[in-house]
């Protein structure tokens, strides 16, 4: 199927013809006709699935068929900036031959540019919650005409502790809307979020949570924690990898192997929430231009944050939720595209490990770090032992 057969008005086909878009991705195909006929829709997709094409492009159309109105006409609640920002890029890509109004609003710069956007007339809004509740309390925003409502990554404004804040905004919608609800998974308290507030949706699920991208290609190294920054330099200076999104389990540990990177000819940055909003849009910038070829992330970046043409994603920290490596590597793999996803594990991340294979149902493929690094035939002489040099090479055993 192709876009052309998805009853697509022709000013957006063009958009998407632009950007090179032919066919749609699975939950594209499923939820573009549900979103066309008005209905509420429940989606359950995991990252990397094309989430925001499959309610925009939709939405763009209904509000072009119906003509500008007053106030704001569709309001899109996501839990991150980064994430707020590449949707409304994507909607300014998607309806670039449409005359829809539309901006973004977060926090941690100032408000005064967003606050000339919004009185300048909008019929688009994408907001993370903790400015958008600022804004209606200044009573710059008002909620009054919004006739449709659309909550992504539902689950990550859970872990982010936006839950309450997104009961808040709710509050403050017209019961006669039409709702649209993304989530990556469905835990008990937002399985019951989704049901206030959704009428008779639609259900659609594409790729559960506990598979991985099939074109994604897992290897996984068992290193000593105090080796992990070092193996990782050489990792990088002697495999092809083109470009990689690092992921720590601290703000601080990202900002040392981004140092650490740099030191060794690498060119690195670190993005995670004590960045300020420039910075981070400055990293991002670099990386996607290619003048920075590795990201170090915490998980504020696991998801949402759309790279094209990503090689490699790598685990420097395991992490010690199993859904969480199934995002992080949904980084990769994107589109049709094949990519690698890297695990460096030392003993204390070995439950973590199995929790992972236990959900995804297989064995990552464990590679020998002497037979793809030079620097690792052998520990220096006298070096404290580890298992990265383990008896005859073997990797430690795996229950």
């Amino acid at each position: 199927m192709n876009f052309d057969n998805l009853n697509i008005i022709e000013p957006i086909l063009q958009s998407l013809r632009e950007e090179g878009y032919t066919k749609p991705t699975p939950i594209q195909e499923k939820a573009i006709p549900i979103v066309l006929n008005k209905h509420d829709l429940l989606g359950c997709a995991q990252t990397g699935t094309g989430k925001t094409a499959a309610f925009s492009i939709p939405l763009l159309q209904l509000m072009h068929q119906q003509g500008r109105k007053k106030g704001i006409t569709c309001l899109i609640l996501t839990p991150t900036r980064e994430l707020a920002i590449q949707i409304n890029e994507s909607i300014a890509a998607y309806g670039r031959h449409l005359a829809i109004r539309h901006t973004v609003i977060f926090g941690g710069v100032s408000q005064l540019p967003q606050t000339q956007a919004l009185r300048n007339g909008i019929d688009i809004l994408t907001a993370t919650p903790g400015r958008l509740l600022d804004l209606m309390n200044q009573r710059i925003i008002s909620l009054s005409d919004i006739e449709f409502f659309v909550l992504d990554e539902a689950d990550r404004m859970l872990d982010m502790g936006f839950i309450h804040d997104v009961k808040k905004v709710v509050a403050k919608l017209p019961e006669k809307r039409q709702t649209l609800f993304f989530s990556a998974t469905m835990p008990l308290e937002i399985a019951e979020l989704a049901k206030k507030i959704l009428n008779n949706p639609k259900y659609v699920e594409v790729t559960p949570v506990s598979s991985t991208a099939e074109l994604v290609k897992q290897e996984l190294y068992f290193v000593n924690k105090s080796d992990k920054r070092d193996f990782l330099s050489d990792l990088l200076l002697e495999q092809p990898i083109t470009s990689a999104i690092v992921f720590t389990r601290t703000k601080h540990g990202a900002d040392r192997v981004a140092r650490h990177l740099q030191k060794n000819g690498i060119k690195a940055d670190a993005i995670h929430g004590d960045k300020s909003q420039n910075q981070r849009q400055n990293a991002l910038n670099s990386f996607k231009s290619g003048q920075s070829r590795v990201l170090v992330a915490t998980d504020i970046a696991a998801r949402g944050i759309d790279i094209d043409n990503l090689s490699h994603v790598i685990n420097f920290d395991i992490p010690n939720v199993a859904e969480t490596y199934v995002h992080r590597i949904g980084r990769t793999g994107r589109a049709g595209a094949a990519g690698i996803a890297i695990s460096l594990c030392d003993f204390e991340e070995q439950a973590y490990l199995r929790d992972i294979e236990k959900l995804i149902g297989k064995k990552i493929e464990y590679k020998n770090p002497s037979t793809h690094l030079k620097k690792a035939e052998a520990p220096p002489e006298g070096a404290k032992k580890d298992f990265r040099h383990q008896k005859k090479n073997q990797a430690p055993k795996r229950k």
